[in-house]
């Protein structure tokens, strides 16, 4: 708004608000009539140039009222200008060091991003650093080497040079998966923080989509309350991923696709209000599928919402509903393939 606007608005509420008062305080001591005098004598003179004076300052408080508050304006638009130049500064920087070669460099530059999303300015910011945190876990990354066969398949021994590269690659498997395991501890931690904090990631999305998940990932206690989560076609293949006393209210979070093999996944104690948590596809085998491990719905409560098993593959895995109550929620098995476990909803 400009100055000369500001000011116009401001002089009508003044005057508006001066003469509400003005009635008000007519009405209220009952005045009858105000009397006339014909003549002008010097107390009452004086007592005019003191009105005047303090119209005249009353509308200059009002001018540095005015001005005051669009200098204040200006300085908080150019705090956010800068908090967001720096942001952009450092978000460069930190990406930088996630594409390192170096695995130290990288787990610095996780952090880094994570301080960032911490720190932004805007909630715009907040998920640009989180996006980039999923898109690094959904990248290729490389396979286990494993142990060197000895004797070698043409049954020679291998070489101290080739024992000494083998052992390289496995530190740097080992050293990349220790970044992935950083960023996926990370994502747990600040999905427990709650949401009124500054640091809380709820209420963001969340795109794991793809993603192997093969150590540990932490969301014990998670609010999952606005936002879109997607584990769609992940693999959980070794390691513990705990959902136990984590909160699904509002938010979708997907499961479409998703192979549990091998992995130990907990939703013990978990609560299902609001939103919509499918573990379904379109096609089989786009489906989740469960074949080997353990998936615990030990005592969780579905209050309301939709979990959707259709077309889920059960074979070999174990799924377990005992103490599972639904006071409202839906969970269908619609389509569901193999053993379907039985839920025992109280």
């Amino acid at each position: 708004m400009s100055i000369r606007k500001a000011l116009t608005l401001a002089f009508v509420a003044a005057a508006l608000v001066a003469g509400g008062v003005f009635y008000g305080l007519v009405v209220l001591l009952d005045f009858k009539e105000i009397e006339s005098t014909t003549q002008l004598d010097a107390t009452t003179l004086f007592d005019l140039m003191k009105l005047s004076f303090g119209v005249v300052a009353g509308a200059g408080a009002l001018v540095a009222l005015v001005v005051a508050y669009r200098r204040q304006r200006v300085d908080e638009v150019g705090a956010h200008r800068e908090a967001t130049r720096l942001h952009t500064e450092r978000f460069s920087q930190a990406v930088d060091k996630l594409g390192s070669d170096s695995p130290a460099v990288r787990l610095g530059g996780v952090h880094a991003l994570a301080g960032l999303a911490d720190d932004a300015p805007t909630q715009d910011l907040r998920q640009t650093c989180i996006d980039v945190l999923c898109a690094y876990l959904r990248l290729p990354f490389p396979a286990d080497p494993g142990d060197l066969s000895d004797p070698l398949p043409d049954g020679t021994s291998p070489t101290a040079e080739r024992r000494d590269a083998h052992q390289d690659k496995k530190d740097r498997y080992r050293a990349l998966r220790e970044v992935r395991h950083t960023i996926l501890r990370l994502i747990g931690d600040h999905y427990r923080i709650p949401k009124d904090a500054g640091r809380s990631w709820q209420g963001c999305n969340l795109d794991l989509t793809g993603v192997t998940i093969d150590g540990r990932m932490d969301f014990n206690g998670a609010v999952f309350s606005g936002g879109t989560v997607s584990f769609d076609n992940a693999r959980f293949s070794g390691g513990t991923v705990s959902f136990q006393s984590a909160r699904f209210s509002g938010s979708d979070v997907s499961f479409m696709g998703a192979t549990f093999a091998g992995s130990h996944v907990y939703f013990t104690g978990a609560t299902f209000a609001g939103g919509t948590v499918p573990f379904s596809g379109v096609v089989t085998f786009m489906a989740a599928m469960f074949s080997c491990g353990e998936v615990s719905f030990t005592s969780v409560t579905f209050s309301s919402g939709l979990v959707s098993f259709v077309g889920a593959r059960f074979s070999g895995c174990e799924v377990s509903f005992v103490g599972a109550k639904s006071t409202g929620g839906t969970v269908s098995f619609m389509g569901a393939m193999g053993p379907v476990p039985s839920t025992g909803f109280q």
